[in-house]
């Protein structure tokens, strides 16, 4: 009985969280990112006449370096607050987090703050993208 009275009790204090409109930010802010982002290789590929494997590579450049620089200046934060997973597009939510984790350690110095929790967070990325085009490559080869 207490239990059945409790589990009221929770219900009714319990948030009740805007599941769709979380899901439309994030789409919204998500979809807005990748649109710039492929805004800014058309502008190299087409309008400069830079090869594609070159406009990407600019392009990835471009993405990474404004991502970073609105973590420091604290405004893709708030974005990412407004949209929740929407900015954790995989480029841009990388350069938050190597940025956020130079910003938060650079008063321990520049290599034993910042260097050493910027590869403590990069070798964790490296090691999963490894690990996961090791396994994919051999099933692949396998398979073939």
């Amino acid at each position: 009985m207490k239990k059945e009275i409790y589990q009221k009790e929770l219900e009714k204090k319990q948030i009740k969280r805007p599941i769709f409109l979380n899901a439309l930010k994030a789409f919204l802010v998500g979809g807005l990112i990748c649109l710039v982002a492929q805004g800014i290789l058309w502008l190299f590929k087409d309008l400069i006449g830079l090869e594609k494997d070159k406009a990407t590579s600019l392009m990835y450049i471009v993405v990474v370096g404004v991502s970073a620089i609105l973590t420091g200046l604290g405004i893709f934060d708030r974005i990412g607050q407004f949209s929740g997973a929407g900015t954790i597009i995989p480029i841009t939510g990388f350069a938050n987090s190597m940025t956020s984790s130079a910003l938060e350690s650079k008063s321990e110095g520049i290599v034993l703050g910042i260097m050493t929790n910027m590869f403590k967070l990069a070798g964790a990325v490296i090691v999963a993208g490894v690990v996961s085009a090791f396994i994919s490559g051999t099933i692949i080869y396998l398979f073939r």
